[in-house]
Order: C-alpha cells, then sequence, then structure tokens
C-alpha cells in the first residue's frame, strides 16, 4: 500500500489567518447566541466524530468550533478529488486523498496514517452525507479500534445552540457495546433538520466507510 502524507501547513496553521479565523469564529458564535462546552481533548491522536449531520450548515459551524478550540484536523476524501488545481487546497484544509473503491481498503489507509505520525486528529463523519440514511456508518469505529486510538465525541445541538466535546471512549471491539454507549449520548442532541437525523447502530458488521 503506497504510504498516504499528510500536508504539514494547512489552514490550521496559516500565520496570521488561523488567529484571525479563530476570533472571527468566537466573535460568530457569541453573536449566533451559541456556548461552546467540554474541553479540547488532551490527546494527540484520535478519531473526531461529529454528529449529527443533517444540513449544509454542518460544515461551517464545524469550522468555526475547531478554530475556537485551536485544532489542528483532517479529514479523508476520495483521491480522484485531488486533481490539479483544487488538489493543493484541498490538502490546505486539511485534506487527505484515499482511495475509497474498496471499505476495507479505506479502513486501512486510515489505521496506516496512525502508525505514521504522532499527531493526528481525523475527522469522520458517522453519517457520511447530510442527506438520510438509515444507518450510521461503522468506519469511523473500525478506524478507531484498529490504530487503538480514542474516540471523541463532537457534537452539534441545534436546539440548545450549544456545541462541542462530550468526552472521549476508547473501543474495546466490541462494536454493539461501544455502539451503545455513543448512542446514549447522542440521543438527546439535535441537528439542524430532526428529520434527517439517522439511526446509529448498523445493521450488521460489515466494515464500512
Amino acid at each position: 500500500m503506497a504510504q498516504i502524507r499528510l500536508a504539514t501547513f494547512t489552514i490550521f496553521v496559516t500565520p496570521l489567518l488561523k488567529s484571525a479565523l479563530r476570533v472571527g469564529s468566537i466573535l460568530y458564535l457569541k453573536a449566533a447566541g451559541w456556548k461552546l462546552a467540554g474541553a479540547a481533548p488532551s490527546s494527540r491522536r484520535y478519531v473526531l466524530i461529529a454528529a449529527p449531520h443533517t444540513s449544509n450548515w454542518d460544515l461551517p459551524m464545524t469550522l468555526a468550533i475547531v478554530f475556537a478550540f485551536r485544532l489542528k484536523v483532517y479529514f479523508l476524501a476520495k483521491h480522484t478529488l485531488f486533481t490539479p488545481p483544487f488538489g493543493m487546497f484541498l490538502r490546505w484544509l486539511g485534506g487527505i486523498p484515499v482511495d475509497r473503491s474498496k471499505a476495507n481498503n479505506f479502513v486501512e489507509q486510515a489505521v496506516e496514517l496512525f502508525s505514521l505520525y504522532d499527531d493526528l486528529i481525523l475527522v469522520v463523519p458517522p453519517e457520511g452525507t447530510r442527506k438520510q440514511v438509515r444507518y450510521w456508518k461503522s468506519g469511523f469505529y473500525h478506524i478507531a479500534n484498529g490504530a487503538q486510538v480514542p474516540i471523541e465525541l463532537g457534537f452539534i445541538d441545534f436546539k440548545r445552540k450549544v456545541a462541542g466535546f462530550g468526552g472521549t471512549h476508547m473501543p474495546t471491539g466490541d462494536f454493539d457495546i461501544d455502539l451503545a454507549k455513543i448512542q446514549t449520548f447522542y440521543a438527546g442532541i439535535a441537528g439542524k433538520n430532526p428529520s434527517m437525523t439517522s439511526e446509529i447502530k448498523a445493521p450488521d458488521r460489515s466494515v464500512t466507510s
């Protein structure tokens, strides 16, 4: 498997811009009536899930939260998107090109990243898309379990206008038990469009992204 490399120079470390975006994010959240909850995770390596994902508003909100907490995050995207001239821009945003043609291959590539880097915050939306899907995809869990890194519970609650971090869950390898615990936390959190919220438990144990 070809080694994947992370872009070291991203929007989250760009001088002046990162500070301006942090201040702007905090001012926006405050003006819009949002409150931040929890503290930035202390771990240097973890899978960050942000849920529920029901609207296009989730992306700017997630970025605002990331800047407010001074995080440097990365996300996975199809390798076919990283063609000139957009490839460099996506990398600057924290994008990591992966071949998603096979689910197992996708998970293996993500696990490999954690074996190569001491500092890695990988954002993996469990629903995969803002469109309604019946169940969460389990890729985020298999990545964390395979790499033996914690899962951080990121959330955006549009009903209470509270966003941030709800705790840490270290995968045990028992998918059903771990997902039940995670489900307990997210049960009372409302997305922008509650009707688009997906169930958490997957119908089977297949590894999906």
